[in-house]
């Protein structure tokens, strides 16, 4: 943070522009009688009124910026620009207009079946991903409702409190424990003072603030003497003067770079972009193609005999592009967000759920989410050894001196403490500092809540950062003389004491024993674990209290006590899972280097220790950068822009991130990643709000279940697709073969005059009803055993593949032949003699393209496995087999279906020979699927 010029320096016409103008000086390097000094201010007596009002004037209100929402009618619009979606539209124009022309030329006419059936599913598509894009919007109206709500100010002498909103840079503001700090501030006051930084720094320590000045370059989790907006006080109280408000706070530079950071297209998204645009061209180009064929070889050159062909047109374009895509490819990621909603994932944007299974890094932050964000004493070391916490103290061989010795250390622990835990359901919660709860939950699990309840404290020395101890004198029940317990950072304690306990029995400080201390201390520390020293000492009754009169000085050292902030007991399983998916995790935290290497290695994140921290980042150029990001998998002491840097790091080496995260911090970094993951329960409004995918556990293996799911959808997506595009291609065959060759199969036109094999309406029968209620199904297939066990989809690898494209082509050639050879032997004229009429031979080539489709559906479950393998693990798409059987015997048989479809009864045996040759496409590509798995076997042993 930088000194301002104030307001009075300023001539009139500067403006705010020139107020933002830095002077040169860093504040924190000021010492506190110049930083009123500086920013124009009594320190005593405050701004005056009337400079309060002038300072609002040129900075404005503290509140972060609004942008203007995006206009309903604009976002709405937005979900018609896609490719797919407009060739829709595009074909549902021409049909009505075509409808029109017959509606005048025969003076009646039905409604426009295929107008208003393609425009209901593009309308249905639009209204799914309607409200999705205010989603920045939503974020930083989640931050402007962290800032805190009113202010404590010292105006013209006076104490008042007024609307955060009107604080202005100079500000005189008081601060104590339980506050949210309303704007950034340099302390030129603090007593115990301690702040709760790690929505914004990742810190899950509260950081200790004192007034005085910083000697060197500080990052924002190092600069002690600041206080920052949307923060909170844990303990203590201060005075401080405001340096920035709005926008200029360190919240307020977040939410410009929520702002800023642009939305990431999903590779789902880009490749059903891609198939649309091929889609659209290859329609176009067919449609063209065929209509001027038509026109040249029958010589059509009426306007009646022109708007037939553009019929045909119309029905090819109907037959190519599969309308009920983009309503099944959002059914099938509704029907994952359902099933990951019972799996404790919420996910707010559908597209998601798919990037979330392509994922190759999983960039965690380490607070809240691979960790509990609880700290838990872990280890107590004592003269005799070390005990080992968890449930009970667990020393060498339960020795029981040893457990004596560390239950006096924690009941010291206990006793010099300002927390107090309040019960919740099966847990307690912690009320004050995370650290001292951890003592006092410690204490409760080793039994010593009878202990302490002897105990009822007189008097206290305050922890200061200065000090760096804190004290608490209590009288014990039944017993004379006063017990002074201390804790602290242990050098500092260790210096204080001349004795130490051994048993039951105190005994001299050796200059040996303080080395053995000292080296146990740093060996837990570089660990990872947070250490504190604790020690008492016994004092007689009336004795003095006051640091100056040395009460704590000749203490008995009672040990060492490690605590930390451990791992989620899931995380590492999770993480293992994760890696054997080919899923990188990698931690990015504000927390200490050596914390965070010792969590990444409990849980399986990295083992070597390496760890890149947010000053070395600034230091990395680009290039150095993404090639750190490569071997390095841990980052600590990070600020927000550092994760961003990380992400896009990650992201420029051709890596799909999937961020997750719980605090301010995060926000900018998870809306930047191509999925951010935010968690439920601990995180904050902000994070939630520019998340795609919340998890309401707040777990990290929850994360990995996501990512399975993810992998499901995905597959079913593509068995979707491979089953409507083959499908529509033997339809596209069907049309443009059977316009061709009409002579040859027996349909034989009236010169000028064009005879489809099949009607368009016809053709969208079969793609909205008997292909969508199968397509269904196979959006909801069961997963895939060894889904995760392979390597994330390539980046770069489209919705579809070659592999998928020649099946595709081949399964639409077969559908195409089985189709047209009924209709040739159905019809008299052509290669295999028939007796039907047009009509019978259109219905029966509509009922073997029909169910060539439904044994389809068989072949695309998969591109190489065999119809057999899980043949009725799917009860759904049975089901929706069932439904299309049925939906086409009623379209044959209904009169009014009859009409509508102009189709005729057909026999069983009929049923029976359509269904005979549509088998010939499941058995073919069963005979395909086989050569292929013999080649790759064969390829594979080579």
């Amino acid at each position: 943070m930088m000194v301002r010029i104030p307001s009075g320096q300023i001539g009139s016409g500067d403006g705010a522009d020139a107020a933002d103008r830095e002077t040169g000086r860093e504040i924190e390097r000021l010492p506190p009688g110049a930083v009123a000094a500086a920013l124009g201010v009594d320190a005593v007596s405050g701004l005056s009124r009337d400079e309060a009002r002038a300072r609002a004037g040129l900075w404005g209100p503290n509140a972060l910026r609004v942008r203007p929402p995006v206009l309903a009618w604009r976002r709405l619009l937005a979900q018609f620009a896609d490719p797919l979606v407009l060739l829709l539209v595009a074909a549902a124009a021409i049909s009505a207009g075509l409808w029109l022309r017959e509606a005048v030329a025969d003076g009646s006419a039905g409604p426009p079946f295929e107008a208003l059936a393609i425009l209901a599913i593009v309308v249905l598509n639009a209204a799914m991903g309607f409200i999705q894009e205010a989603r920045a919007e939503r974020a930083v109206a989640a931050l402007r409702r962290m800032s805190a709500a009113r202010a404590r100010v010292v105006r013209d002498g006076i104490r008042r409190e007024i609307p955060a909103t009107e604080l202005v840079p100079g500000d005189v503001i008081r601060i104590e424990e339980g506050d949210a700090i309303p704007a950034d501030a340099r302390l030129i006051e603090a007593s115990a003072l301690r702040a709760g930084e790690a929505t914004l720094t990742g810190e899950s320590v509260p950081v200790a603030k004192d007034a005085a000045l910083l000697a060197g370059e500080a990052s924002l989790g190092s600069r002690r003497n600041m206080v920052f907006s949307g923060t909170a006080i844990v303990s203590g109280r201060g005075v401080g003067i405001v340096t920035a408000t709005g926008m200029r706070t360190e919240l307020g530079r977040i939410a410009g770079m929520l702002e800023e950071t642009p939305e990431e297209t999903t590779p789902l998204q880009a490749a059903l972009a891609r198939l649309g645009r091929r889609l659209g061209l290859a329609v176009l180009v067919i449609a063209a193609a065929l209509a001027a064929t038509i026109v040249l070889v029958e010589e059509i050159c009426t306007l009646p005999a022109l708007l037939d062909t553009l019929i045909v047109a119309v029905a090819l374009a109907v037959a190519a592009v599969p309308e009920g895509l983009p309503a099944i490819v959002t059914a099938a990621l509704s029907l994952g967000v359902l099933r990951m909603a019972r799996r404790h994932a919420i996910v707010r944007r559908l597209a998601a759920v798919e990037t979330l299974g392509s994922a190759d890094v999983i960039a965690s932050d380490k607070t809240g989410t691979l960790t509990r964000n609880a700290m838990t004493v872990r280890v107590v070391v004592t003269a005799s050894g070390r005990c080992l916490l968890d449930g009970a103290l667990n020393g060498q061989d339960h020795d029981i001196r040893l457990s004596g010795e560390a239950e006096a250390a924690l009941l010291a622990g206990a006793l010099a403490n300002d927390a107090a835990l309040q019960e919740h359901e099966d847990h307690p919660i912690i009320h004050g500092d995370p650290t001292e709860g951890a003592l006092l939950i410690a204490a409760r699990t080793t039994g010593l809540d009878a202990a302490l309840g002897r105990f009822v404290r007189l008097d206290e020395i305050p922890f200061s950062s200065e000090r760096r101890r804190m004290s608490a004198v209590c009288r014990e029940a039944g017993r004379d003389g006063l017990l002074v317990a201390l804790k602290g950072a242990p050098d500092v304690v260790l210096a204080r004491c001349t004795r130490e306990r051994v048993g039951d029995q105190e005994r001299p400080l050796t200059p040996e024993r303080r080395e053995a201390i000292v080296a146990a201390n740093a060996g837990l520390a570089g660990s990872g674990l947070r250490m504190l020293g604790v020690a008492h000492r016994r004092m007689p009754e009336g004795s003095r209290i006051a640091p100056e009169d040395g009460v704590e000085q000749d203490l008995v050292f009672l040990g060492l006590i490690g605590m930390r902030d451990p791992p989620r007991s899931e995380a590492r399983e999770a993480v293992a899972r994760a890696r054997a998916a080919g899923i990188r995790s990698v931690m990015i935290t504000g927390d200490h280097p050596n914390t965070a290497a010792a969590v990444a290695a409990e849980l399986g994140i990295a083992a070597d220790g390496a760890v890149l921290t947010g000053d070395r980042i600034d230091a990395l150029a680009p290039e150095e950068l993404d090639e750190a990001v490569r071997r390095v998998s841990v980052f600590a002491r990070v600020a927000p822009a550092h994760k961003l840097r990380i992400v896009r790091g990650l992201q420029r080496n051709g890596l799909v991130v999937a961020m997750t995260g719980d605090g301010v911090n995060d926000a900018p970094a998870l809306k930047a990643a191509e999925i951010g993951i935010a968690m439920g329960v601990t995180g904050t409004d902000v994070s939630r709000e520019a998340a795609d995918i919340v998890l309401s556990d707040d777990n990290f293996a929850t994360i990995v279940a996501a990512v399975e799911e993810g992998r499901a959808i995905f597959s079913n997506i593509r068995k979707v697709l491979r089953y409507l595009l083959s499908s529509n291609l033997g339809e596209v065959m069907v049309m443009a073969l059977g316009i061709v060759l009409a002579p040859v199969l027996g349909l034989a036109p009236s010169p000028g005059e064009v005879v489809l094999p099949l009607l368009a309406t016809q053709i969208l029968w079969i793609n909205f009803v008997t292909d969508g209620a199968p397509a269904l199904a196979l959006a909801v297939d069961p997963a895939d055993p060894a889904a995760m066990a392979q390597a994330p989809r390539p980046r770069g690898e489209g919705v579809l593949t070659g592999a998928m494209g020649w099946s595709i082509a081949f399964v639409g050639l077969v559908t195409a032949s089985c189709s047209l050879f009924v209709l040739d032997s159905c019809l008299p004229g052509g290669l295999v003699e028939g007796t039907g009429s047009p009509a019978y031979a259109r219905t029966m080539t509509f009922t073997t393209l029909v169910l060539c489709q439904l044994f389809n559906v068989l072949n695309a479950r998969s591109g190489e496995v065999s119809a057999r393998d899980g043949l009725f693990r799917n009860r759904w798409l049975w089901a929706a087999i069932g439904v299309s059987l049925l939906l086409q015997a009623a379209v044959v048989y209904t009169p009014i279906l009859q009409q509508g479809f102009m189709t005729v009864s057909l026999s069983l045996g009929d049923w029976l020979f359509c269904a005979g040759v549509a088998s010939i496409v499941l058995i073919l590509e069963e005979l395909r699927k086989a050569v292929v798995r013999t080649w790759r076997a064969a390829a594979a042993a080579a």
